[in-house]
């Protein structure tokens, strides 16, 4: 069951609004086994919302559209589908009834453009709006099915949920259309597809989607018009023959975060871990005290931008950096060394390196950076060299510290 989406106000084709509601719709028709095929979005203005819907109707006979359903002269969505239906308006008592009672429970009384709000074109099967003043409306007809919903996000998710979900389900038999994230990160794109080639036809029936990012390549595995229990065996059993492929890389599913990973197994080794950063300027300590518990496993860290700090406050020789310069390998894995001494940690994290845009040499490109690890007693460092913008290399530069860092205490408990 294959529908269209028109997202309707010029808010949106101006940039003022983000269309948070597309995305919420693909999401809930694939768990109902329907399928969102295309988003068109159009401004407040009546030929340009007849001839997207039109369009849409004539592609795929499905329609969902959301906005333009308010009490003001910009909305207009209404009057226009009823026009493609040759379907007049008429008054529905009911709704202005619960429109002048939403109205008086806030202490208000009901502006007379809100009359409009009550108006239904004739045909049309009402989803009752408990969140707002504007009902949701279902149109089935010749032209083919117009679900109208609000635009403000939480009244649209509520009608999607408690009216158009239900109904669609009914008419889909049950299947669904299920999705799940495979996560991987210090691999570039061209170097998994390589490393899945010739698995992505044994997937069968499931499809495979690559989908970069600056904290790595999530790859995603979707099921198409299964049976519930079907797709969550074949979506399991996928899932695990890329992590076996891609063991070293992948490292969670679905919304898992490094972070997470990271100090869920610092917790269970009963193990406390500090940062020392320079070119990251505390990203790394930021991504880790964004976990609520951290404090448990985190002891802090050290920014140390000048190299002053670096001596100082960690203990980094002076002739380390006279003979290799801050961003080094010996230079990180003293800053490493240092931070837990300092600190007094068993496990730490260095980062240090040229984010741009300046700063290069010819030896020491843009993107060029270290980072230590202080474990089991020991400093080692590691090297990379991060495309992108500066804040694009910062980000890169700690979601791989993560990475390592997990690497380094294993998977086991």
């Amino acid at each position: 069951m294959n529908f269209e989406l028109v997202t309707i106000g010029t808010e949106l084709l101006l940039g003022h609004t983000v269309d948070t509601n597309g995305a919420e719709l693909g999401r809930a028709l694939a768990e109902a086994g329907a399928r969102l095929v295309r988003r068109t979005t159009v401004g407040d203005d009546p030929e340009a919302i007849a001839t997207a819907v039109a369009d849409a109707l004539d592609r795929t006979g499905r329609v969902i559209t959301t906005g333009g359903l308010g009490p003001t002269r910009d909305d207009m969505s209404k009057r226009v589908v009823a026009d493609l239906y040759g379907w007049p308006l008429r008054f529905e008592e009911t709704i202005w009834d619960d429109i002048v009672a939403r109205f008086r429970r806030m202490g208000r009384q009901p502006a007379a453009a809100n009359r409009g709000q009550a108006e239904i074109p004739e045909g049309a099967e009402i989803l009752p709006n408990r969140w707002g003043t504007a009902p949701g409306l279902w149109l089935d007809g010749p032209p083919g099915l117009v679900i109208m919903l609000p635009g403000v996000p939480r009244e649209m998710r509520m009608l999607l949920t408690t009216e158009v979900i239900p109904r669609l389900a009914d008419r889909t038999g049950g299947t669904v259309i299920r999705s799940m994230v495979v996560r991987t990160t210090s691999i570039a794109e061209s170097a998994v597809a390589e490393r899945l080639e010739g698995l992505e036809d044994e997937l069968a029936p499931l499809t495979l989607a690559y989908l970069p990012s600056i904290e790595g390549v999530d790859l995603r595995l979707t099921a198409w018009n299964l049976a519930p229990g079907r797709a969550a065996l074949l979506l399991n059993a996928a899932a695990d023959r890329l992590e076996t492929t891609l063991a070293g890389h992948a490292y969670g599913r679905g919304e898992d975060d490094l972070a997470v990973l990271v100090l869920d197994r610092l917790r269970r080794q009963g193990l406390r871990v500090a940062v020392a950063e320079s070119c990251t300027g505390g990203l790394l300590g930021g991504r880790i005290t964004e976990v609520p518990g951290s404090s448990e496993v985190f002891a802090g860290g050290v920014v140390s931008y000048d190299d002053r700090l670096k001596i100082s406050m960690l203990d980094v020789p002076p002739a380390l950096l006279s003979a290799h310069g801050a961003v080094s390998e010996p230079v990180a894995a003293a800053m490493a060394a240092g931070v837990a001494a300092r600190l007094e940690t068993p496990v730490a994290v260095s980062i240090t390196g040229i984010a741009g845009p300046s700063g290069a040499t010819d030896t020491k490109p843009l993107g060029t950076v270290w980072i230590g690890y202080w474990h089991q007693g020991v400093a080692t460092a590691v090297h990379r060299v991060f495309p992108g913008s500066r804040a694009e290399v910062r980000a890169r530069a700690v979601q791989f510290a993560l990475h390592g860092l997990l690497d380094r205490l294993g998977r086991g408990p």
